[in-house]
C-alpha cells in the first residue's frame, strides 16, 4: 500500500512493500523498508507488531512503543528527544505510525519499531527497519522516441522522479516556458523544431520543474592547435553542442559519401601524424532522441616542404619557329611553391611564377629547360625538358673544292651547306635543265669539260621549307692550249710594234743622233726632268688583250655568276713589253747590240 502524508504543502511518497520482522508470535511488519520524500516536506512511516497475549500465565500488556535510529549498548534513543518537536507518535492497538514533519536531508537514516510490554523479556524490534532517503524534488523528463524505416514516427515525453510517485499524479508540461495544457505522465508532441525546450513538473510543485529538454544547439567545431599545421604532426578536431538529452557526436570529411563509415563517433577527431592528404573541410553531427543538427566545416590546411615538380610544353608536340610556345611549372606544395627556370643550368630572367612564355620562338631557344619549386619548408629541382624548334633552311653557302683555275679535264666537288631543322635534304640543277643533276650536300664532277660550264644552283628543302643558291661555273682549256695560244699572241705583238717603231723613226730629224760622249755631257748638264722623256724614247710598252676562244673556255675559281665573269675578263690579259736600241753603244764596257734586234717578255696572270 501507499502511504501519504501532507505537512506544509509536501507530499511525501511511501514504497508499497510488507515485510514481516519477527520470530514466532514476535515481530514488527513495516508497510515499506524503502522511502523517499523531498526536502521540507512530512513523511510518514507505519508498521504493524504483534506479541504472545499472555506471557507465562499472565496477560499480556504493551506499556511502551517508540521509534529510533540509534542505539548503543543495549540503550535506544526515543526518536521525540532527538527530533525536538518534529517527530509524532500516531499508535492504536498492534498499529503505529512514525510522522516526522519538515524533513532534511540529515534526517536519512534508517527507523526501527520498539515495544516493551509488562514481561520483563517482552521487549522487541523489528530489524532490519525502514530506510528514509530525503533529497530535493527532482523531477526529470525522459525521451523515448519510435522508428520506422529509420523515420521517427513518434516521440514521446515522460515525467519521472527519482522518489516514487502515487497513483494517478497530476502533472504539469510546459514548451519553451509556456504552460501547456494536459496533466498526464506523458506528452507526445506534434513537432519538434530546433529550437523548441519541454520540461515537467508534480502539480503542486510547481517551483520543482524538472530541467528543460531540448534537441542539439548549433554544434560548434574548434582545432588543437590553432596555428599552421605541419605535416606528421598531431591535430585533434573538438565537436561540442548543448543538448539535454546528451547528444552523440559523429564526424566526417566533405565530399565523401556520409553513408560510408564515419571518421569518428566521438566529440574528438584525432590525426596522430596528420598527412597532407588530410587536409580538407571536416564537420561533425550531434544527435539525441529529440533532433539532430549539423556543424559548420572547418578546413585542415596541412603545411610541407615541395614534394615534386615538373615542366609540361603547351602547345604538345613539333614546336615551329616564330609560334608561341608556354612551359609550365607545377608542383606539390604548401604553400604554394615559387619557381625559378634555367636553360642549361643559366638562370632565366623570369618571375616566380610557374609559366615561362615565349611569344614567338626562335631556333636560339632551343636547349634544355627545368624549374625549381621552393617554399619556407623547402626545395626541389624538376627534370629537364628539351625544347626542338624547327625551322626552313637557312639560305645556303656554296663552295668548290679547287681555289685556283679549274683546268678541263681535272674533278671537281660542288658543296652546298645550310642550317635547318629537321635536317634539309639537297639537290643540284643545272640552269635550263629541267632533271637534277645530283642530290646530297656534294655534287661531284669527274673529267670536266667545257659543257660542264654555266650555272648551278643548290636547293635545300625540308618540311618547314625550301631555299636555294646559285654559282657560276667556268671551263677554260688546258696547258697545252694556252701555250699556243701565248706564242701567237707574243709575235704578232712584236710584228705591230716593229711596225710603228719604224714609222716614228722616219719622220724624226738627224740631227736629234749625237755622238756618244756628247750624249753623255748633256746628260749629266739637264735636270732629271729633261732626261726622262729622251731616255724613255727606246722603250715602247703596249698591252694587248685578248678574249678567250668561247670554243675553249678557260676555268677559273667560282664565284658568283656577275663578279666571275668580271675576274674572267681580267685574268685574261697579257703584257708584252718591246725594247728597241736606235744606235749602236759607244761604251767599251758596253756589248754592242744588233739595232734590229726585238725583245719581248710576256706576262701572264
Amino acid at each position: 500500500m501507499s502511504l501519504t502524508a501532507t505537512a506544509s504543502g509536501f507530499v511525501v511518497f511511501l514504497l508499497s512493500v510488507s515485510v514481516v520482522q519477527g520470530q514466532n508470535d514476535w515481530g514488527v511488519t513495516y508497510t515499506s523498508t524503502q522511502i523517499c520524500a523531498f526536502k521540507r516536506s512530512t513523511v510518514k512511516i507505519n508498521c504493524t507488531y504483534r506479541y504472545p497475549s499472555r506471557i507465562k500465565g499472565t496477560s499480556t500488556v504493551v506499556k511502551e512503543t517508540f521509534w529510533f535510529t540509534k542505539e548503543s549498548n543495549g540503550v535506544f534513543v526515543d526518536l521525540k528527544k532527538e527530533y525536538s518537536g518534529r517527530v509524532q507518535y500516531q499508535c492504536d492497538k498492534k498499529d503505529c505510525t512514525l510522522r516526522i514533519t519538515d524533513l532534511r536531508e540529515s534526517d536519512s537514516a534508517e527507523y526501527k519499531f520498539r515495544f516493551i510490554t509488562n514481561d520483563p523479556e517482552g521487549k522487541y524490534f523489528g530489524s532490519p527497519g525502514v530506510t528514509l532517503t530525503v533529497t530535493d524534488p527532482d523531477f526529470q523528463v525522459h525521451v523515448k522516441k519510435s522508428f520506422s524505416n529509420q523515420n521517427p514516427t513518434w516521440t514521446e515525453l515522460t515525467c519521472h522522479s527519482n522518489c516514487q510517485l502515487p497513483v494517478d499524479p497530476s502533472y504539469i508540461w510546459y514548451k519553451n516556458g509556456q504552460l501547456m495544457e494536459g496533466n498526464k505522465v506523458y506528452f507526445h508532441p506534434d513537432r519538434i523544431n530546433p529550437e523548441d525546450e519541454y520540461s515537467c513538473a508534480l502539480s503542486g510543485y510547481e517551483s520543482f520543474r524538472s530541467p528543460s529538454v531540448y534537441p542539439p544547439k548549433l554544434p560548434s567545431v574548434s582545432m588543437s592547435p590553432s596555428d599552421d599545421i605541419m605535416e606528421d604532426s598531431s591535430v585533434t578536431l573538438t565537436c561540442s553542442s548543448d543538448a539535454n538529452p546528451a547528444a552523440k557526436y559523429t564526424w566526417y570529411k566533405e565530399n565523401v559519401k556520409p553513408d560510408l563509415e564515419p571518421l569518428s563517433k566521438e566529440s574528438q577527431l584525432v590525426f596522430s601524424s596528420i598527412q597532407s592528404s588530410d587536409s580538407g573541410e571536416y564537420y561533425c553531427t550531434t544527435e539525441n532522441q529529440l533532433g539532430k543538427r549539423t556543424s559548420e566545416y572547418i578546413f585542415i590546411d596541412v603545411k610541407y616542404a615541395t614534394k615534386t615538380s615538373s615542366v609540361s610544353v603547351s602547345p604538345f608536340g613539333e614546336i615551329v619557329e616564330g609560334s608561341s610556345v608556354t612551359l609550365t611549372c607545377s608542383s606539390d606544395a604548401n604553400p604554394a611553391a615559387k619557381y625559378t627556370w634555367y636553360k642549361e643550368n643559366q638562370t632565366l630572367p623570369q618571375g616566380p611564377e610557374g609559366i615561362y612564355h615565349f611569344t614567338s620562338i626562335s631556333p636560339e631557344d632551343r636547349g634544355s629547360y627545368h624549374c625549381k619549386s621552393e617554399n619556407n619548408y623547402g626545395q626541389i629541382n624538376s627534370s629537364s625538358l628539351f625544347i626542338d624548334v624547327q625551322y626552313a633552311p637557312k639560305l645556303p653557302s656554296v663552295s668548290v673544292s679547287f681555289s685556283g683555275e679549274i683546268v678541263e679535264g681535272s674533278s671537281v666537288n660542288l658543296t652546298c651547306s645550310s642550317d635547318a631543322n629537321p635536317t634539309a635534304n639537297y639537290t643540284w640543277y643545272k640552269e635550263n635543265e629541267d632533271s637534277p643533276k645530283a642530290s646530297g650536300q656534294i655534287f661531284t664532277i669527274t673529267d670536266v669539260r667545257p659543257e660542264h660550264s654555266g650555272n648551278y644552283y643548290c636547293d635545300t628543302q625540308n618540311k618547314r621549307g625550301h631555299r636555294n643558291s646559285t654559282l657560276y661555273l667556268t671551263v677554260v682549256a688546258g696547258a697545252w692550249k694556252s701555250v699556243i695560244i701565248g706564242t701567237t699572241t707574243a709575235v704578232l705583238l712584236a710584228i705591230i710594234l716593229l711596225f710603228v717603231f719604224l714609222l716614228i723613226n722616219k719622220k724624226r730629224p738627224c740631227k736629234q743622233l749625237s755622238e756618244p760622249g756628247e750624249r753623255d755631257e748633256n746628260r749629266e748638264q739637264r735636270p732629271p726632268t729633261e732626261r726622262q722623256p729622251e731616255e724613255q724614247d727606246d722603250i715602247h710598252y703596249a698591252s694587248v688583250k685578248f678574249s678567250n676562244n668561247q670554243a675553249d673556255p678557260v676555268y677559273s675559281n667560282i664565284r658568283p655568276a656577275r663578279l666571275q665573269r668580271h675576274e674572267e675578263e681580267e685574268e685574261g690579259v697579257e703584257y708584252a713589253a718591246v725594247k728597241f736600241n736606235s744606235a749602236p753603244s759607244t761604251r767599251g764596257q758596253e756589248t754592242e747590240e744588233d739595232p734590229a734586234a726585238l725583245y719581248s717578255t710576256v706576262n701572264k696572270t
